[in-house]
């Protein structure tokens, strides 16, 4: 059943067959989208609908799309599915988390090699011993972009949540008792950082035999905040987009390689 009044679009993300290219850069909040796409040339708005707004571009004469997910997994699963029946085939999720490791710091790159799934929307597409991990080509290219840019960056596991409130303030919660026993699992297991969205999206693109990696600004630090370190809240997510940009960029380049031999 197609529910969209314009059979030709998506329905939730209002995009269309050759509306996208292969490679997503995938923010959350729309009002980033626009921002992203200045890195692209002949960047036009393609759509704009509900939390999802996308437009599109060329980074070095291929098409590249900027298309934002909302907060969380059931809409970021939502713009994935769509996105990949409109043609698009790797992604590069960027946005924010929380460090959680203590030399994870304000304004630090965090790019995720796997993630815990503590959400919902993953369980519906994967049993949960499934494991939620990136695209190695994507996370490879991510880490590359971000030695040349030289920031500082941390790689590793992240938690996936769907209670931003549940993680801030866990006592407030009749489950309190259960987040603050997994998030202490976390720390111990290494965990580098939390966020909404990497779980579902890395399990989306196995089930549809895409790619996808993700990348964040780190804006604070709790566990620093809670061991009074200087934590201050930071952002400008400019640094993280540009390390998402270079790795599309490289990944087009390898790509463009590995069909000519």
């Amino acid at each position: 059943m197609h529910y969209s009044e314009d059979e030709s679009r998506q329905y939730h993300i209002q995009v269309g067959s050759g509306d996208v290219g292969e490679y997503v850069i995938m923010p959350g909040d729309p009002k980033r989208c626009e921002k992203i796409a200045r890195y692209l040339d002949d960047a036009h708005f393609v759509a704009d609908s509900r939390e999802f707004t996308t437009y599109t571009g060329y980074l070095d004469g291929v098409k590249v799309s900027v298309t934002s997910t909302g907060i969380g997994g059931p809409s970021a699963s939502i713009a994935m599915e769509e996105l990949v029946k409109c043609g698009a085939k790797t992604f590069v999720r960027i946005g924010t988390c929380g460090g959680m490791q203590l030399d994870v710091k304000s304004g630090d790159i965090a790019i995720a090699t796997g993630a815990v799934r503590m959400e919902g929307t993953s369980k519906e597409y994967a049993p949960i011993e499934f494991p939620a991990v990136p695209d190695l080509a994507v996370t490879n290219a991510l880490v590359q972009s971000a030695k040349a840019l030289g920031v500082p960056c941390h790689t590793g596991v992240v938690e996936c949540k769907d209670s931003f409130y549940g993680q801030h303030d866990p006592s407030d919660m009749p489950v309190g008792y259960e987040l603050k026993s997994k998030w202490d699992a976390w720390i111990k297991l290494g965990c580098i950082a939390s966020e909404m969205e990497s779980a579902a999206l890395f399990v989306v693109a196995a089930a549809r035999h895409v790619r996808c990696g993700s990348c964040f600004l780190v804006m604070a630090n709790q566990e620093r905040e809670a061991k009074g370190l200087p934590n201050p809240v930071v952002h400008d997510t400019d640094m993280a987009v540009r390390v998402a940009v270079g790795a599309v960029r490289d990944l087009i380049a390898a790509d463009h390689t590995s069909q000519n031999e």
